[in-house]
């Protein structure tokens, strides 16, 4: 059943939440309410105003009907977009994985020399939503803003591909990935593999299991843990964007109970993790999946794995795809391109002896 703001043109709400957002700091925190604090964090203005907003929008994350939340994120995505990075371009691909084809993107920034480093990077949406569409702008931006080609991957989705489906598929894109980056214009020993949420999981998975492992992984809230539950699931269970029934609903569309223990599914439960890439790992303080992001980033560091963790205590899960709205999103998005480009330069050192905060 559409919501009466599915009959509103995204163009006109992009419009007006742009202009929202472009309000003096008073009237915004007049909008947005008094500050929510909560675990000893503040939320930021930015976040609560986003929250107040999609309040109105009426729309979750997950819903009965899969298509539905589908197009329900395609459309909240166009709603917050900021203003298309320029001087980025785009080629579309299909990469080979057996007997089907995995749809991609390559984003590749105008003067950037052959030779470069090359991000494989996975889209989050709780392995049953979002496209290559939702992560056009991140993708944009982490090109742009860390100075890499960027190869976007659409794999295959639960329900009508449940797991492994979408492990096989981002394995098979990396692999393609490294064979071929001469052919992107990359340097095949620089190449680097990011997600958010869902995608940070197959990229954690990715750094993991592939023979020849990544330079750098670049990690953003990610689910490290499907058949546990920590603190955080609790504490920010509902009123913070990503809830607690959406993770249970996307985990049982994805993968059924006796199987979420397997390290291709819950890469936190690996006995060894030595061999991972170095890695910045980014969570948001307002987040169901805050904890188990913060436990795999200590097991790294525990491991011996150069890591950094970096908390952005004010913000919410999916801040990586609000950097259009400006101020703290922008400010967390670009932090974490910089983290990649530093890291990518240094061979992937990016900190040694144990996570920073």
């Amino acid at each position: 059943m559409p919501l009466p703001t599915d009959l509103i043109p995204p163009q006109a709400v992009n419009f007006a939440v742009r202009t929202l957002y472009a309000l003096p700091v008073p009237v915004r925190r007049l909008i947005a309410g008094r500050q929510v604090r909560r675990d000893g964090q503040r939320l930021a203005l930015e976040a609560q105003l986003l929250l107040a907003l999609a309040k109105v929008e009426g729309a979750g994350l997950s819903d009965r009907d899969v298509n539905v939340s589908r197009r329900r994120l395609e459309r909240s995505q166009r709603l917050i977009e900021g203003r298309p990075v320029a001087g980025v371009g785009t080629r579309a691909l299909t990469l080979p994985n057996g007997d089907h084809d995995i749809p991609a993107r390559l984003y590749t920034p105008a003067g950037l020399p052959s030779g470069s480093p090359l991000l494989v990077y996975y889209h989050g949406g709780g392995f049953l939503l979002g496209s290559l569409d939702t992560h056009d702008s991140l993708c944009r931006h982490l090109a742009a803003n860390a100075a890499v080609r960027v190869l976007l991957i659409g794999y295959r989705l639960a329900p009508e591909h449940p797991f492994p489906a979408a492990v096989d598929d981002a394995l098979a894109a990396y692999e393609h990935a490294v064979k071929n980056a001469e052919s992107f214009g990359a340097d095949p020993e620089a190449v680097a593999v990011g997600g958010d949420s869902a995608g940070g999981n197959l990229a954690a998975v990715v750094s993991h299991h592939a023979e020849r492992k990544p330079a750098f992984a670049l990690l953003f809230y990610p689910v490290t843990d499907l058949s546990g539950h920590r603190r955080s699931r609790d504490l920010f269970a509902k009123g913070f964007y990503l809830t607690d029934p959406d993770m249970v609903w996307f985990s049982d569309q994805y993968i059924p109970v006796e199987r979420r223990t397997e390290v291709k599914a819950s890469p936190l439960l690996a006995d060894d993790l030595s061999g991972f890439p170095p890695t910045y790992l980014a969570t948001a303080g307002f987040d169901p999946l805050r904890d188990e992001g913060e436990e795999f980033a200590h097991r790294l560091a525990d491991a011996g794995v150069p890591v950094v963790l970096r908390r952005h205590e004010d913000l919410i899960h999916g801040f990586a795809n609000m950097g259009g709205l400006g101020g703290r999103f922008a400010a967390a998005v670009s932090e974490a391109a910089g983290a990649l480009r530093m890291g990518l330069a240094l061979g992937g050192t990016t900190a040694r002896g144990g996570p920073a905060g």
